[in-house]
């Protein structure tokens, strides 16, 4: 095992943990409430991206990548035929399956354990969606990761992602960034354990160009404060 895949396990330890706890980062509580303001300007990005979304128009099949807790599979669910949520994590599948449940969304999305750096499907999709997990691809593996992608869109399917911009108000008031450029930070859960797991930040301008370089048109734009959002095409 090398060093990737060492930190890559940590990631993943790291998020069955926090599996609990995650919500509390997207809706502002606990440590990650930053007082109304901050809150306010947070939700209003939050709105931006969600009404991106629906433009996007998930349609047919969608692969939600690092599903998580169903709070982006829920909005897929409304409008696509079916979703397929992947996520290394049981814990927060079963909380995403409980949340599609209680939406009344359950009966179109099915539920797939993996590592999303081995698993690989068999079906091709229309859509394909992934929040706040391209950040956490280790630089080493970032074309490789999106060579895959394009193998898993069906013809004319398209891609939509969302990330954080670098704010040191987007994380927890106890939590530290290591500089925009940094490929890696430190996380604290609530229970004092503390993990090192891959986190980068990208810039609109320069992840189009990079993706251009490999093969897709991106529409990528950013939101006033916290969110780096858009969708993506195969040249």
């Amino acid at each position: 095992m090398d060093e990737t895949d060492a930190h890559l396990r940590s990631q993943i330890e790291y998020y069955r943990a926090r599996s609990g706890e995650y919500d509390d980062w997207f809706f502002r509580r606990g440590r990650y409430d930053r007082g109304p303001e901050f809150n306010a300007t947070w939700f209003r990005d939050v709105m931006a991206v969600s009404k991106a979304v629906d433009v996007w128009t998930p349609h047919g099949r969608v692969l939600d990548l690092a599903a998580g807790t169903g709070l982006w599979t829920e909005q897929l669910a409304a409008r696509a035929t079916s979703v397929t949520a992947v996520d290394a994590s049981p814990e927060v599948l079963r909380i995403n399956r409980d949340r599609m449940e209680a939406s009344g969304h359950g009966s179109r999305v099915s539920y797939i354990e993996a590592d999303l750096f081995t698993w690989a499907p068999e079906v091709l999709y229309d859509g394909i969606f992934f929040g706040f997990w391209l950040s956490h691809v280790p630089p080493k593996r970032f074309d490789s990761f999106w060579n895959t992608v394009r193998d898993w869109l069906a013809p004319g399917g398209t891609v939509f992602l969302v990330d954080s911009r670098y704010d040191p108000t987007s994380t927890a008031r106890d939590h530290r960034l290591e500089g925009e450029d940094a490929t890696m930070v430190s996380r604290k859960l609530e229970d004092g354990r503390e993990f090192r797991i891959f986190k980068l930040f990208y810039r609109a301008s320069l992840l189009r160009e990079r993706l251009a370089g490999l093969g897709w048109s991106a529409d990528l734009k950013e939101t006033d404060r916290y969110f780096l959002y858009g969708t993506l095409s195969r040249i």
